[in-house]
């Protein structure tokens, strides 16, 4: 599932290997399917004569040596913002998140009740922004596990009105909670049809009444989530005599179409009311791991594969014969794994296996010199992310000729599967932030104009594959191959009196009492903060 292109990768799904006439032949059919879903699932690798030598070294052909996969990765310190400051969204991020007109120095929550109450800020009342503001002070920091399975978590992600949250794992199950007033209640479970490994994609209609699923299958599933009835429609794609898998997929804000990536490089269309495949475009040189829609019009289509590249594409002018994309983005070092919008039609982020996040401007497609650029940076990549550890060639801070995004986010990691990306929600951050899975088990939040670090929250034993934050709430939900989901909220934070002693020890008297009498004061100061919390919107 979203490897490399097998002509330049010696590891391999089975399903990229289309055995011969003479061979189909003298293996029988329940051996082939056998096969072909160990190798799916990764419980066998294929290898060649070259790497059966080197198995089990910790280093690569070319000597560079690999790291653990059990250390976090390297952050970036130094981001370089030189494109992003020039741009609007600079300005637009600024305002939108309540940063345009106030000081370097952060404001506190008591201040600006203060400023409320006084009349300072005019309304008398806190405004979109100063509701955002202070969001932005009490980011999730607390951990709780909600659900537990026996296999791994591959999609987890809340509805558009954050009431329903959908779990998808590889015990074929799809599973859906109700998320209502801080509850987490299972209502309904789906079992997974026609499923060849795991369910890998999964997503809600616009009117949130039904949801698709795709696996190793020649077809989308639909299903309903609300009603005692059920719906379970096989929606066929008939995309030829291969395997088959559609990695991403999304609907159309009208509801009428679905759009979905595959692993043999081509985007299809699914027309929901003549209820047949109307499109299959040929997109990229790999496969599609990632698809989008820019905006509500769902005329601009977003799509990424592990050719490194991301296309855009005008659906009005999608055309079977002559698959032409508007743009393309090029400057990843290697495939790309999800494609989030921000749903402006202007700008969309980009996750990859070389490491990064990148951040895109519509307005400035990549020139020739990026595209074949990064085609060459990808055909050199000799290592597989699904079973090796990362390289240290992979995470070398460069940058191809003609690379035109406007930001790279540095300081997660991308192993063993398609892990996701996001902007973080309009309502309560004014999409500040953007934030991750990672190969570790963490949930990494990035400031999305300094490229920084701001958060990273380690709780899964695994890889966290999704995340989702509520569109309307600070909450976040992560789910890991460790078949956990768990639940990110804030919870004021309080240092012991031990270790506030411990940290008196190191100190004579003189400066112990001193030093007593700040901490006790700054913790007493926290309290206050965190009960004056509870009224700030009313």
């Amino acid at each position: 599932m979203g490897a490399n292109n097998s002509s330049r990768q010696p590891r391999m799904n089975v399903s990229e290997v289309e055995p011969s006439t003479s061979e189909q032949h003298e293996e029988s059919p329940d051996l082939q399917a056998i096969l072909a879903f160990l190798i799916r699932s990764g419980q066998v690798r294929i290898l060649t004569n070259d790497e059966e030598d080197v198995e089990g070294k910790d280093s690569d052909s070319d000597g560079c040596s690999f790291y653990n996969t059990a250390q976090p990765p390297l952050e970036d310190p130094n981001p370089d913002t030189a494109e992003i400051d020039m741009s609007d969204l600079r300005q637009e991020i600024l305002k939108a998140s309540g940063r345009a007109f106030r000081k370097k120095m952060k404001p506190t929550v008591l201040h600006m009740l203060q400023s409320r109450e006084h009349g300072r800020n005019k309304k008398q009342q806190f405004t979109l922004e100063d509701q955002r503001v202070i969001n932005c002070q009490y980011l999730p920091n607390h951990m709780r596990t909600v659900a537990n399975f026996r296999n791994k978590a591959f999609c987890g992600t809340f509805s558009k009105d954050g009431n329903i949250f959908l779990s998808a794992s590889q015990d074929q199950n799809i599973r859906i909670y109700d998320t209502r007033e801080g509850q987490f209640d299972l209502i309904k479970t789906i079992r997974a049809r026609d499923v060849g490994w795991s369910v890998l994609d999964t997503a809600f209609s616009p009117d949130g009444n039904y949801l698709i699923y795709s696996s190793w299958s020649d077809a989308i599933h639909l299903c309903n989530i609300h009603g005692d009835y059920d719906t379970h429609i096989p929606l066929p794609l008939m995309p030829g005599d291969h395997s088959f898998a559609i990695f991403s997929m999304t609907f159309s804000s009208d509801n009428t179409e679905i759009l979905g990536g595959a692993n043999d490089g081509c985007l299809y269309v699914y027309d929901r009311e003549q209820n047949r495949r109307t499109l299959k475009i040929n997109a990229h040189d790999d496969d599609v791991n990632a698809v989008a829609f820019a905006d509500n019009s769902s005329h601009i289509l977003f799509s990424g594969g592990d050719d490194g590249l991301v296309r855009v594409w005008d659906r009005r002018t999608l055309r079977e014969s002559n698959p032409t994309p508007v743009g393309t983005f090029g400057g990843h070092f290697d495939g790309i794994t999800y494609i989030d919008s921000k749903g402006d039609a202007r700008y969309l982020l980009s996750n990859s296996k070389d490491q990064s996040i990148k951040l895109w401007d519509v307005r400035k497609f990549s020139t020739v010199e990026g595209i074949e650029g990064t085609r060459r940076a990808v055909a050199k990549q000799s290592w597989d992310y699904r079973w090796q550890p990362v390289r240290k060639a992979v995470c070398k801070k460069r940058r191809i000729n003609g690379d035109s995004s406007i930001m790279t986010y540095r300081g997660h990691s991308i192993l063993h599967t398609l892990i996701r990306c996001h902007f973080s929600p309009e309502f309560s951050t004014g999409q500040r932030y953007i934030y991750t899975g990672c190969a570790t088990g963490a949930l990494v939040i990035y400031d999305l104009l300094t490229g920084k670090v701001v958060s990273r929250l380690k709780g899964h034993a695994s890889c966290t594959r999704d995340v989702s934050w509520h569109p309307y709430e600070n909450i976040v939900m992560t789910s890991s191959w460790d078949g956990t989901v768990k639940k990110w909220d804030y919870q004021h934070e309080e240092e012991s009196d031990e270790e506030l002693d411990e940290d008196y020890n190191v100190f004579d008297d003189k400066k112990r009492k001193c030093t007593r009498t700040t901490k006790h004061e700054r913790v007493s100061k926290q309290r206050v903060l965190c009960g004056n919390r509870q009224g700030l919107f009313e």
